[in-house]
C-alpha cells in the first residue's frame, strides 16, 4: 500500500520524537511548516509545557522571509523565557528551505542548538 506525503512526514516525524525530547534544562525547539504558514514553539516534555513560541502570523513578506522574522522572535520569546540553550526538532519535514531558515536565524538570533 502506498503511503501518502503526509502519512511518510509523520512516520518520519515519529522516529524523531524517538531520539529528541525537551527537558526543563534544553528543551525542545518544534517546527510546523503549512502550506500558508510557518509555526515554532519551545516545549518542556517532561512537564508538558509550552515555554516559548511564534508564528507567522502577522508577519509579511515571502514565506522564507516569514521563516526568518519567525526565527528571530521565537529566540527572543526564548530568551526572555531564560531559555539559552534547545533541541531542534524538525517535526519530519527536511532540514531544507523554510525549516533551515528559520533554524538559522533563531541560531543567529542567540539561541544555541
Amino acid at each position: 500500500m502506498m503511503q501518502s506525503k503526509k502519512d511518510k512526514r509523520l512516520k518520519t516525524r515519529f522516529s524523531i520524537r524517538k531520539k529528541v525530547s525537551g527537558t526543563p534544562e534544553r528543551p525542545r525547539l518544534a517546527v510546523f511548516r503549512s502550506n500558508k504558514e510557518i509555526y515554532a514553539q519551545v516545549i518542556d516534555d517532561i512537564d508538558g509545557n509550552t515555554l516559548a513560541c511564534a508564528s507567522s502570523n502577522e508577519i509579511k513578506g515571502t514565506k522564507t522571509e516569514q521563516a526568518i522574522a519567525v526565527g528571530k522572535l521565537i529566540a527572543d520569546n526564548a530568551q526572555k523565557a531564560g531559555i539559552a540553550t534547545v533541541v531542534f526538532d524538525r517535526g519530519g519535514f527536511l532540514y531544507h528551505g523554510r525549516v533551515k531558515a528559520l533554524a538559522d536565524s533563531a541560531r543567529e538570533a542567540g539561541l544555541k542548538f
